[in-house]
Parts: C-alpha cells; structure tokens; sequence
C-alpha cells in the first residue's frame, strides 16, 4: 500500500509524544495512575488533533488502560486536512513504571496510509519474537515453535557471537518462567524487564542497543506498534496471537481471528510509508526520561520513517513557562 507522503509525518509525531511525555513525567513516583493516564491522554488527543492528517484509531488507548476517551479504537484524531492514516498509540508504555518512579516508561505513536495496519482486537495478548536487521534475513516463521536454544544459537552464529554472549529481553511475568530457564541453560543472559516491550521490541531490533532478541508474550497492541518500529529498522518480528484467559481466547475466536497464524512485520503492517516517534518519559535503556530543571524541560526522542530507513534521535529543550504558565 502506497500513498504520497512527501512530508515526514515522524517530526509532527515526535511533537505529539514530547508533550505526552512532559506531561505525563509530572505524575512519575505519585502513585496516581488514574490521574497520569488522563493527563497523558488529553496531552496526546490534543497534539494530534493540531496535525494535518485524517487519522483512524486503529487501535486505541481503552484497549490497555480501560479509560475510555478520544483516543478509542475506531475514533477520528487530526484537523481532517490531509491524508488517510492509520494510527496506533500508546500515550504511556509502562504507566506502573511511571507511577511508581520506576525506568523504561515512554510515550510512542505510529502511522501508516488507511488500512495498512492489522487490528489484533480484542486480543490483548501476543508472542513475540524479534531481532535486528543483522538477523532478518534468517528469521523463517518457524522458529516461533522451535525451542529457545535452536534459535539463539542461530543469532549466535549469525552475528559471529557465542551464546553466552547474547542478551534476551523477556518481560518479568509468571508465565515466562520456563522461557527463562530455557534461556539460562542454553547459557544466554536474560534482561528481565517488569513492563515496557515497545521499547523492548525497538531495542532488539536496533544495531548495537545491547539486546540482541526479544522473547516471550506481551501486549497485542504494543506488538502493532513495535511492528511499525521493527519495519524502519529493517528488523524481523514474528507474532501470533496468544489469549491469556478463557474470556479473551473465546473473543478472538468469536472475532474470527486466527490463533494459529504466525505473521511477520510486513504482514502487520503492509506498507512502506509507516512514521513512528517516541518519547521518554522517565530513564530507560532506550531513551532518557523527562528532565525539569533551571526552568527549563528537556525531552529525549527517537523517530523513525520505514521508506527511507531514516532514524532520528532528538534532544529538545522548552521553556517550563510556556507549557505550564500556571505556575509562573
């Protein structure tokens, strides 16, 4: 699927997730998760209601945080004024971390032309598998079944590696306690990670991040979104669908959704013209968080446009005054 895109719709994005971000990393350590999620949420439906695009909420916020608001699957964001998007969005990508004062939360949006994304809903779960550009070539389908060994001693040999020196990241959660132990005794290191595999995802699929794969089940929605990521990078993602409960695997079934298909990123997202930013909100090993200081707020970004390969890094620095001239 292709349309015209001149324009980097990536630098009106990362303008979207800097003043999540900002607003979001007041409420870092409060506890208040309700109250970090709103504000996040109204920051975002604001920015991206100031942009030239026609966009579709592909998959919205509800999906993750149970608030229902503006940024709900199926609603409208953008002026109207320019083209038919598709949009995946996540205003915080690791709220509890950010509440609890905790790293690695972020803010990150994703666009692509109208009907290029594939919309896992309502799974709220999915497995996952992905790599760097290094790899892609050699990541067939069937190593999401193959055991955790076979496929890490082929990333090890790919990038010329022993086992012992490769790096797994796998999100901290009960039902990966035997990928882990699969993990450690074919002798590789585990990154063990309490939430936050969007930025997982980016970090497995970035040259040189110190992640060499990412394993395991997390959100369904965040793997859309990684998706977006992995395709600008010129990784490789594996995905299916993978209920956690009863109630969710007989929703995706009555949904007709398949749980059997394993899809790779170009099946998720089937276009080339795919821009995705992110924004830290507090420290992680992607990003750096939001900083106040001096007056001043200081943001970290990272921006990606899929047809050029392009891959940005921002620094940007606001005056605290104008985003909150309450408290002059």
């Amino acid at each position: 699927m292709t349309v015209n895109l001149r324009r980097n719709l990536g630098l009106d994005l990362v303008r979207v997730t800097e003043a999540t971000a900002i607003q979001a990393a007041r409420w870092m350590g409060l506890g208040r998760r309700q109250e970090a999620d709103r504000a996040a949420i109204d920051a975002m439906c604001q920015e991206l209601n100031s942009l030239d695009m026609n966009g579709y909420i592909v998959i919205g916020e509800e999906s993750k945080s149970g608030l229902h608001s503006p940024l709900d699957s199926g609603h409208r964001v953008g002026n109207g004024q320019g083209p038919e998007m598709d949009v995946v969005l996540d205003p915080i990508d690791g709220t509890n971390l950010l509440v609890h004062g905790r790293t690695g939360a972020i803010s990150a949006v994703a666009v692509a032309p109208r009907g290029a994304m594939w919309s896992p809903y309502p799974a709220a779960y999915m497995e996952k598998l992905v790599v760097d550009r290094e790899v892609a070539h050699a990541l067939v389908k069937e190593a999401l079944d193959a055991p955790a060994a076979w496929t890490l001693a082929m990333i090890a040999r790919i990038k010329k590696k022993t086992i012992r020196d490769l790096v797994v990241f796998v999100l901290d959660r009960p039902r990966h306690q035997e990928l882990i132990e699969e993990i450690r005794m074919a002798g590789a290191r585990v990154a063990l990670r309490r939430e936050g595999d969007i930025a997982g995802a980016i970090l497995a699929a970035m040259p040189g991040s110190g992640i060499d794969v990412l394993m395991g089940v997390g959100g369904a929605a965040e793997g859309v979104m990684a998706a977006c990521a992995i395709k600008a990078l010129r990784g490789a993602m594996l995905a299916r669908l993978a209920p956690q409960s009863e109630a969710e695997q007989h929703a995706v079934t009555q949904a007709g959704l398949d749980l059997t298909r394993v899809m790779n990123q170009d099946e998720l997202i089937q276009s080339e013209d795919v821009f995705f930013a992110c924004t830290g909100v507090t420290e992680g090993m992607l990003l750096d968080g939001v900083q106040f200081a001096g007056g001043y707020v200081h943001t970290h970004s990272l921006v990606l446009r899929a047809r050029t390969g392009t891959r940005r890094m921002i620094r940007a620095e606001r005056m605290l005054e104008d985003l909150f001239p309450s408290e002059r």
